[in-house]
């Protein structure tokens, strides 16, 4: 097996690796590191080392396909101090995902820099969670995942690392590796259980906003799940590295019974 999600095929064309494999359909793409992927591409796109990426917005516009794809990037709003970059994830001629994401210029706030997200207990604090083995599919197969004790449906905190890289042949910048681990959190605490008489309840979307860079390789999801009385759903946490919180996300969720469409 390969130790990467992708292999880079050159003029920006990938082929998934089998880690890649989603749960709700064996054919598909886990939404996670296809959107590392997107952020690693984002990150190259006329890269400007006075400015960093503070929000990317994903939207999911069907399957995402294994196999051989292509991902383009563009700069959709050029600035100074403020840029909007978009990258598209194409399959077979159609765009499965499509991101959009700001890219915002560097400053010294130190003086007035204040956080008011709770900071989790870190990664060694915690014990090893197999709760993740309900699910199927080869990503989530390939984690490594610890649990802060008080786990419930609906509401827990959960520490995620990948061993592998996003490209083949590449290192993994940290925000890549820890983004490209994001959307894993609508399985952590999810309000039913995946797979059989159960109900579906996947993400359409993904956003995430940073207020500070994150390091390291441990993603740590703050995360609450709510599911509505008409069919939509929304997963919310705060991420968080082993230096504290570094932002949040939200994932809208179309809930209904498995088997309807």
């Amino acid at each position: 097996m390969p130790e990467s999600y992708y292999r880079p095929l050159g003029e920006g064309t990938f082929e998934s690796t089998p880690h890649t494999q989603g749960a709700w359909n064996a054919h598909e793409q886990h939404m996670a590191p296809a959107a590392g992927l997107l952020v690693h591409c984002l990150e190259k796109t006329d890269p400007r080392p006075d400015m960093r990426l503070a929000r990317v917005s994903f939207e999911i516009l069907g399957i995402i396909p294994q196999g051989t794809f292509d991902v383009r990037t563009k700069v959709i709003r050029p600035g100074r101090t403020i840029e909007l970059l978009e990258a598209e994830f194409i399959s077979g001629g159609r765009t499965a995902i499509r991101a959009t994401a700001w890219r915002l210029a560097l400053g010294n706030s130190a003086e007035v820099a204040a956080v008011e997200d709770e900071t989790m207990p870190g990664p060694e604090e915690t014990a090893s969670f197999d709760g993740m083995t309900a699910w199927p599919g080869n990503f989530i197969n390939s984690l490594e995942f610890r649990a802060v004790p008080g786990l419930r449906p609906g509401r827990g905190q959960v520490w995620v690392r990948s061993p592998f890289e996003m490209v083949d042949g590449e290192p993994t910048p940290d925000l890549v590796s820890l983004l490209g681990l994001v959307d894993a959190a609508n399985g952590i605490a999810a309000r039913v259980p995946p797979g059989g008489d159960s109900w579906m309840f996947p993400n359409v979307d993904l956003q995430m906003h940073l207020y500070r860079k994150p390091e390291g390789r441990w993603l740590g999801l703050d995360t609450r799940v709510t599911f509505g009385t008409d069919g939509i759903g929304l997963t919310s946490s705060v991420l968080h590295d082993q230096t504290g919180p570094f932002g949040r996300s939200e994932q809208i969720l179309t809930v209904r019974p498995l088997g309807r469409g």
